[in-house]
């Protein structure tokens, strides 16, 4: 069976690679066909060497044509459609239906389109003029950016089609994605489709570029290259915190996504009016994808009592009832029966699962561990260790005041959500609660689970340390996003005629917001 190519320095090419590797269906844990490189450091340095040239072009062409290039695309993807719901179903588990084909494709088209008005609009610029001292500034392209795309969603995050990709490119930065190795052939698919899309547009052939894989080594190698201007990463803590200092080491930022528990309050009012529909929410969320999603709740938060009991017992009895489905591999199945055992071994208890299901491909028991609040506070880092799949944990306090110490020892995350009364019972405990949690997370959520992330331009996904690198940026919501990938770039006393478009007196764009003298400004 022949080698697959790389997308390197303009077109598909043999890989310099002594090593390969085949995607598996975590179905069955059958090989699926396709030989992949791991490619060596010879790929990374041709693919840095035309990322560099092509960047000095992508500096001055026109955001229209990188906006043509986002929305042709997402075209390209639509009409693809059902050829990458097969191949990405295959080699993830997720369903096909509505998952891959009616959720996550259709995401990944409009968050490409988002992008494209982004760039046509030009307002991420957030292009300052000061008149007076004739000072200008506005945000620009930071030049090459690496992608290292996840395991759990193979359209909307992968390197080659997903939102890091979308802001880099909007930008005016070329892309060197970094396939995840459990969706190979899924992300060769979309690198033909954006091949398509970027001879269309009239962009340079190196403005995106992939290699499936690499050694650690090269891997670190890549993102310390003085030739990067950003990389974005998304995936376990302990290979983040790897890149993270392998980047810094080099000066270079790196945007981080990782590690998330998510804890999920339930207040006292809320359990006495609703408690068995809640667990019935809890359950949807906890095994949506099989756990396997970055907002996924893996951490309950109770006061203890009657009502806490019978919401324990009835999401027990859920979990139960419901087949588990594939986790995305067996490396997944594994990191999960090894963390979950982790936690037992800091002192949670099992109530039901926690362990894996033998002759079913890669599929774990539906898991629920508890823990007492006074045990969390004995050992918040073993208790907060992340479970990546169908588990999660309920922990009780005391009181009050016992649960806003386990909140206070909470790491960074994504999200959090609380459930109060709709009574107004728990008005004034939500209080004390919303403001010892608002500064753990990045998104405070009400009445509602965290799992679905909307493409709205208000969204936070990101959120506090180990939950990303940097509580300041997201990962989802355009423009927001695409600032990862700029540079601020100043001009003192500049000519007129030598000053970016954005700059100039006469706006490009009469959409543009633009911050003239103090005023927001459309002029």
């Amino acid at each position: 069976m022949a080698l697959e190519q790389v997308l390197v320095a303009g077109g598909w090419r043999d890989a310099k690679a002594k090593s390969t590797f085949h995607a598996e269906d975590p179905t069955t844990g059958e090989t699926l066909e396709g030989v992949f490189p791991i490619s060596e450091w010879h790929d990374c340095d041709d693919a840095l060497n035309a990322a560099v040239t092509v960047a000095g072009e992508l500096r001055t062409a026109p955001a229209e044509r990188l906006a043509d290039f986002l929305d042709l695309f997402a075209k390209k993807i639509e009409e693809n459609m059902t050829a990458l719901v097969s191949k990405a179903n295959a080699e993830t588990g997720l369903a096909a239906v509505p998952r891959l084909r009616d959720v996550e494709l259709p995401r990944t088209t409009t968050q490409l389109r988002q992008g494209a008005a982004a760039a046509r609009e030009g307002s991420w610029t957030q292009a300052v003029i000061d008149t007076m001292a004739n000072i200008r500034s506005h945000y620009a392209p930071i030049g090459p950016v690496v992608v290292f795309g996840p395991n759990n969603f193979p359209f909307a995050f992968n390197g080659i089609s997903g939102g890091d990709l979308t802001a880099a490119i909007a930008t005016g930065n070329p892309v060197i994605a970094k396939a995840n190795p459990l969706h190979p052939g899924t992300s060769k698919l979309l690198a033909e489709c954006a091949v398509a899309a970027l001879a269309e547009a009239g962009l340079p052939p190196s403005t995106l570029q992939m290699i499936y894989r690499t050694s650690k080594e090269d891997g670190l190698r890549l993102v310390s290259d003085p030739r990067i201007g950003a990389v974005s990463f998304t995936g376990s803590r302990e290979a983040g915190l790897r890149l993270k200092a392998a980047a810094e080491s080099a000066g270079k930022p790196i945007y981080l996504e990782m590690s998330s528990l998510n804890p999920v309050i339930l207040l006292p009012g809320a359990l006495r009016e609703r408690g068995q529909q809640l667990a019935t929410e809890l359950a949807d969320s906890c095994l949506a994808a099989s756990g396997q999603f970055c907002t996924s709740p893996n951490l309950i938060l109770m006061i203890a009592g009657d009502e806490a009991e019978r919401l324990a017992a009835d999401l027990a009895a859920i979990l139960d009832q419901r087949p588990p489905a594939p986790l995305l591999s067996a490396g997944s199945l594994k990191g999960l029966d090894e963390n979950v055992h982790a936690l037992i071994a800091s002192g949670a208890t099992v109530v039901t699962g926690a362990e894996p299901i033998v002759g079913c491909g890669c599929r774990y028991k539906n898991t629920l561990l508890r823990a007492t609040a006074t045990q969390f506070l004995a050992n918040p880092e073993g208790l907060q260790r992340e479970a990546f799949g169908n588990a999660t944990m309920v922990v009780t306090a005391q009181d009050i005041d016992q649960l806003r110490q386990v909140i206070g020892a909470l790491e960074g995350n994504l999200t959090g959500s609380i459930y109060s009364s709709k009574a107004g019972d728990d008005d004034t405990v939500y209080v004390e609660i919303a403001s010892e949690l608002r500064f753990k997370v990045g998104r405070l959520l009400n009445d509602k689970m965290p799992t679905g992330v909307a493409l709205s331009p208000a969204m936070n996904h990101g959120g506090p340390y180990p939950a990303t690198g940097h509580p300041g940026f997201t990962a989802v919501g355009i423009p927001a996003s695409l600032l990862r990938f700029g540079a601020l770039h100043c001009y003192d006393n500049v000519r007129p005629d030598r000053l970016p478009a954005v700059l100039q007196n006469k706006s490009p764009n009469p959409a543009m917001w633009r911050r003239i003298d103090g005023n927001w400004t459309r002029g």
